[in-house]
């Protein structure tokens, strides 16, 4: 009777073979696909970094092992932040500092520009200095792998045309009001509706800087915007300089509406109002600002480590963390601080195509203001 069983030799070939079929499997498995090679090539002909596999960004980490981080937030936040991070990547030692304020992104300005800026890999762009911080930001193509899932981000916190920055949080401008001096039902649901004649003659604050009027040229238009701020100049508002002090005197009871302070401000200054006084209004089109803009510096040491960075802070346990703790998450962030307060509501946000055209903005509604000045008490 003859074996059934394949002789030792030929056992051997179909294992051999069945070997090399299982490696080649792999390895197409692992290839990229034609839609990321096409990206990667895109990339790479504008001047920018792309990689394929998120795995490739975390080998380079690792073997990186540190990353040093200039952040635009407050040291408890950013305790808060590197905790976090640790805990996900614990093999990297991060190092953040608080970096905010002019000064300091004038300064840093200085240091790149004279070859100086050394130790640091990653850092806040202050917005002031948006354009002359571009030249100095590693060209990672953070859009591009963020629209192919390489990074675990969502497209639209990344600027479209400089690719390598990146927006993390969100600021949008309510109005305020004391509820013993006004009734909710009378403040306005419109901005047309401060143009009334019930509202003329010292009935609202102004900021004195045009924040929240530039912030309506993305659904508005400048022309519309310029008219609007001629009309609210002429209802002679009272002119004053800061969101801060403004709530404050709202506070006090000493005005009956603020218009356009920042709603984080707004719902901070609330939490210390003992008599409840301090009601807010969202009123479309809410005005809105991204804000926090990071990249990672061309002289970065270890520029992997901080897209996972980056990749970390737009993702939704570091975005938790700044909205428990700074009510700033990205309005783009679902069920975030300024997401939910907005929801519904027709939004004009100052984003990415406005920022090369801000300052003739914010000059040409300074004119239609009529130059006003802040007042002192």
């Amino acid at each position: 009777m003859k074996s059934r069983h394949l002789p030792l030799a030929l056992c051997s070939v179909v294992l051999f073979i069945g070997w090399l079929w299982m490696a080649g499997s792999t390895v197409i498995a692992a290839s990229p696909s034609p839609a990321l090679v096409k990206a990667k090539q895109q990339a790479e002909a504008s001047g920018y970094i792309f990689f394929t596999s998120h795995n490739d960004i975390l080998d380079h980490a690792k073997k990186e092992g540190k990353l040093r981080v200039l952040a635009g937030h407050e040291p408890k936040l950013i305790k808060a932040l590197v905790k976090a991070f640790k805990e996900k990547y614990p093999f990297i030692n991060v190092y953040a500092e608080e970096f905010d304020g002019l000064e300091n992104y004038q300064r840093l300005l200085l240091e790149l520009k004279a070859g100086l800026a050394k130790g640091w890999d990653l850092n806040y762009v202050g917005f002031e200095l948006y354009n002359e911080y571009l030249p100095y930001q590693k060209k990672f193509d953070i859009l591009g792998m963020a629209q192919h899932d390489v990074l675990r981000i969502s497209p639209n916190l990344v600027d479209p045309v400089n690719r390598h920055i990146i927006s993390l949080s969100t600021n949008i401008q309510v109005v305020a009001y004391n509820n013993t001096l006004i009734s909710p039902d009378r403040v306005p649901a419109t901005w047309e509706g401060f143009l009334k004649p019930e509202f003329k003659d010292r009935k609202f604050v102004l900021d004195v800087r045009p924040k929240l009027l530039g912030a309506l040229v993305p659904a508005w238009g400048l022309e519309k915007t310029l008219e609007y701020s001629r009309k609210l100049a002429a209802q002679n508002p009272i002119w004053l300089r800061g969101e801060t002090r403004s709530i404050t005197y709202l506070l006090a009871g000493e005005n009956a509406l603020v218009l356009g302070p920042n709603y984080k401000a707004f719902v901070r200054a609330q939490a210390k109002d003992p008599k409840k006084v301090l009601g807010h209004k969202v009123v479309s089109p809410v005005p809105t600002r991204l804000s926090h803009f990071y990249g990672v510096l061309t002289t970065a040491e270890n520029p992997h480590a901080a897209l996972l960075w980056l990749e970390f802070m737009g993702g939704p346990e570091a975005q938790k963390i700044v909205d428990d703790l700074d009510l700033a998450a990205s309005i783009y962030t679902p069920g975030s601080f300024h997401e939910k307060a907005s929801r519904g509501e027709k939004i004009s946000l100052l984003a990415w195509q406005h920022f090369q055209k801000i300052d003739e903005y914010d000059k040409e509604i300074v004119k239609a203001l009529g130059f006003p000045k802040a007042e002192t008490k």
